[in-house]
C-alpha cells in the first residue's frame, strides 16, 4: 500500500508529538527525583523543620505523587487561592480584611520560625 505525501508527514508529526511527551514525562521525573534528593539530604542534615523520620516520609511520598503526576509543584496561583480560602470561615468584615492581607499585605517569617505574619496598613479616616 502506498502511502500518500500528507499520510508520510501526519505519522512523523505524530512521532515527533510522541517523542516530545516522552521526552516531558522523562524531564519531570528527573526533576521530581532530584528534587527528592534534595530533600533527603535537607532531611538527614536535620536542615528541615521535622524530625528526620517525618521528613523522609513526606520527601518520599512527594517523589511517589510526582510519578504518579499528581504533585502540584509550584502553582502560586493555587497557593493563594488556598490562603484566601483560609478567610471563607471569618466573619463578613473580617474576611474582607482578610482578603486584602493575603493579595496586598506584607509577609514575614516563615513556618521554621513559628508563622507567617501577614500585615496590611490601612489609614483610618
Amino acid at each position: 500500500m502506498k502511502k500518500t505525501c500528507s499520510q508520510a508527514i501526519t505519522g512523523c508529526v505524530a512521532a515527533s508529538l510522541l517523542l516530545a511527551a516522552g521526552a516531558a514525562i522523562a524531564a519531570t521525573a528527573s526533576d521530581a527525583q532530584l528534587r527528592y534528593q534534595q530533600e533527603r539530604r535537607a532531611c538527614l542534615s536535620g536542615a528541615s523543620n521535622q524530625d528526620r523520620a517525618t521528613c523522609l516520609r513526606e520527601a518520599g511520598a512527594a517523589l511517589q505523587e510526582a510519578s504518579r503526576g499528581r504533585l502540584a509543584a509550584g502553582r502560586g496561583s493555587q497557593f493563594a487561592d488556598n490562603a484566601v480560602a483560609r478567610c471563607a470561615g471569618l466573619p463578613p468584615a473580617d474576611r474582607d480584611e482578610c482578603v486584602m492581607r493575603i493579595r496586598e499585605g506584607r509577609t514575614s517569617g516563615s513556618a521554621a520560625q513559628g508563622g507567617v505574619l501577614r500585615e496590611l496598613v490601612s489609614p483610618v479616616k
